[in-house]
């Protein structure tokens, strides 16, 4: 396994291009594109993925701290990689073994954009809001109607993105709903606009409408929606979690960085902070890998927040670290850009709020 806190699997081309290019990608869209196939070339997607499936075999703990490290240079770049990576997860977790031979290969060689679209199933299984998209049985196989108001990676190149569905049977009873995938090119996929983000720019970020789209069971990743989905919540989740290990860590080490040169008083906490830091990751990696998170969800909903929390400290002492210079645009935008980056780690869903709503139902149990 990758050693998160002291080696890094990006390639050093793909580190010198997210140098360089980390604040456009976080301002402007002018360089979306290009996102997908840079990580690809590194071979990123593949982490994780059985050799045996044309992958470079590790474990999804070692795609999470590829994603974190990531991360540590721009959130943007490794929010794409979390829609893609784990857009691919679904495929190693779906019995569709059709829909697998697919399309993973075009997703791991980056050829297509891969988004997960399943915050609204997530959320659903929670119990706070409901599926916002129906499927009715036609001859084919199923009609689609609907929309989803927030996915990444929409890739204006193409895509393909999972949904969960509400689902009838041909009598017009309710069945479970379903875990489905459509493609962007499919009649009746309209793709909003890029979102007028704050940040995040360069992610690829938009809704999506559903009119009448038809899909067949080669695109359903799985029949049973409530039965799957808290066996790739993990994996979704933990995924997601890569983005305020690497954010945290470039804060902490560029605090770290100044308190050494300036004999500061901070360096204590900086420290320690760091320790805490890397406690909540093999934390997190230990409670994906050994599955204990698919039947006690909620301790990856603690460690998601305490995360989010972490984020926050680390970026503010930063800011004390580095004092008044952080305000000058000319002397340190990577803050700037990191102040914005951390203001999203707590949104994104599931949100802390949701997270919080979620334990509180189960504290007495």
């Amino acid at each position: 396994m990758l050693d998160g806190a002291n080696a890094s699997p990006l390639p050093t081309d793909l580190i010198d291009w997210l140098q360089a290019n980390a604040d456009l990608l976080d301002t402007t869209p002018d360089l979306a594109s290009e996102v997908v196939p840079r990580l690809a070339g590194a071979g990123l997607f593949a982490i994780g993925v059985p050799a045996s499936l044309g992958g470079k075999g590790g474990s999804t703990a070692d795609a999470i701290e590829a994603i974190a490290a990531v991360a540590e240079y721009s959130v943007t770049a490794a929010f794409v990689f979390w829609g893609q990576r784990t857009f691919i997860e679904y495929l190693l977790q779906s019995p569709n073994e059709a829909l697998r031979e697919r399309w993973l290969a075009r997703l791991v060689n980056g050829e297509f954009g891969g988004a997960t679209g399943l915050s609204n199933a997530m959320k659903f299984l929670s119990g706070i809001e409901s599926l916002q998209i129906s499927a009715t049985p036609n001859a084919g196989g199923w009609q689609l109607d609907g929309s989803l108001a927030w996915i990444t990676n929409l890739r204006k190149e193409g895509f393909i993105a999972a949904a969960a569905v509400n689902m009838v049977d041909a009598n017009g009873a309710e069945a479970p709903p379903a875990v489905v995938a459509f493609v962007s090119d499919s009649a009746g996929v309209a793709r909003s606009p890029d979102l007028d983000l704050m940040a995040l720019r360069g992610s690829n970020t938009a809704a999506v409408k559903i009119n009448g789209v038809q899909i067949g069971a080669l695109e359903v990743l799985h029949p049973n929606a409530r039965a799957w989905l808290p066996g790739v919540r993990p994996a979704f989740l933990g995924m997601q979690c890569g983005l305020s290990i690497g954010l945290a860590r470039a804060s902490l080490r560029a605090a770290h960085n100044l308190c050494t040169s300036m004999r500061g008083p901070l360096l204590p906490r900086v420290e320690a902070l760091q320790a805490e830091l890397e406690q909540q990751a093999a934390q997190l990696k230990a409670g994906v890998i050994d599955g204990s998170f698919k039947t006690a969800a909620a301790g990856a909903f603690r460690l998601r927040i305490a995360l989010a929390e972490t984020v926050q400290q680390a970026v503010m002492l930063e800011l004390q670290a580095s004092g008044g210079r952080a305000y000058l645009q000319d002397r340190d935008r990577s803050f700037a850009r990191r102040l914005r980056e951390s203001a999203f780690i707590p949104i994104v869903t599931p949100s802390l709020t949701q997270l919080q709503t979620e334990l509180q139902k189960h504290a007495p149990a």
